[in-house]
C-alpha cells in the first residue's frame, strides 16, 4: 500500500519540524497547536510494554515514539504505540502516514486525559485509523474505538467498547485478546470536557 502525504503546510508545521525538544519531553502537533509534555511514568511505560509484548511480532510492527501524518490535518501526533502490518510502510522518515496504520494506542495520564479522549479521538478518526485503543489507568479501563467516520473536528468513531482492567480486550483487527490483568492503576483524574 502506498500512502500519499497531503497534510496542510502551515507556519506551525514548519516550526514544529525544526523544534528542539528538551531531553525528557515529547512534543506533538495537534490541529496547529504544539503540545509539549513531560516523559511518562513507570505505570504508563509498563502498560505500553505489556501491550507491545502481546502483539505478534511476526506480522505486526510495534513502534514507540513514532510520529504519524494525518491527511488533511495540521497534526503530527506521537501515540504511545503504533501498530502496522509488516511491509506496509518502508523507507526512512519521521512520519508514518495514518492510512498505513492499523492500530494506535494512547495510555492516559493526568495531563493527557482530555487530549486522548477528545482531540486525538477526532484526529485519528479523521485520519481513518481503523482502531484507536485508549488505555486509562486513572479509570481502570480500556476503550476500543472502531469505524472512523467524518472529517476535521467532526470526525469520530461509530463504535465504542469499554472494558475494565482484568477483562480481556478483543482486538479483532490484530487477532488478539489483550490480557489486562497486569495493568496497574493511577489516582483518578477529573476530565475537563467530554467529546
Amino acid at each position: 500500500m502506498t500512502a500519499v502525504d497531503d497534510r496542510l503546510i502551515t507556519d506551525a508545521a514548519e516550526i514544529f519540524e525544526n523544534l528542539e525538544v528538551p531531553e525528557g519531553f515529547k512534543a506533538e502537533l495537534l490541529r496547529g497547536d504544539i503540545v509539549m509534555m513531560a516523559g511518562p511514568d513507570r505505570v504508563h511505560n509498563d502498560i505500553v510494554e505489556c501491550v507491545q509484548d502481546q502483539i505478534p511480532r511476526d506480522r505486526w510492527r510495534r513502534l514507540q515514539t513514532q510520529d504519524i501524518a494525518i491527511p488533511g490535518e495540521n497534526s503530527e501526533p506521537q501515540p504511545d504505540l503504533v501498530v502496522l502490518e509488516r511491509g506496509s510502510q518502508k523507507g526512512p522518515g519521521r512520519l508514518i502516514p495514518a492510512p498505513a496504520v492499523t492500530l494506535l494506542v494512547e495510555v492516559v495520564s493526568k495531563t493527557s486525559i482530555d487530549r486522548d479522549y477528545g482531540d486525538k479521538r477526532s484526529i485519528y478518526a479523521a485520519g481513518r485509523v481503523p482502531v484507536y485503543l485508549i488505555i486509562d489507568p486513572t479509570a481502570g479501563q480500556c476503550v476500543v474505538l472502531t469505524e472512523p467516520t467524518g472529517s476535521g473536528e467532526e470526525a469520530d468513531y461509530q463504535m465504542e467498547c469499554t472494558t475494565k482492567f482484568g477483562v480481556p480486550v478483543p482486538l479483532d483487527v490484530l487477532g488478539v485478546k489483550l490480557n489486562t490483568t497486569e495493568f496497574e492503576t493511577l489516582p483518578a483524574v477529573t476530565r475537563h470536557r467530554r467529546p
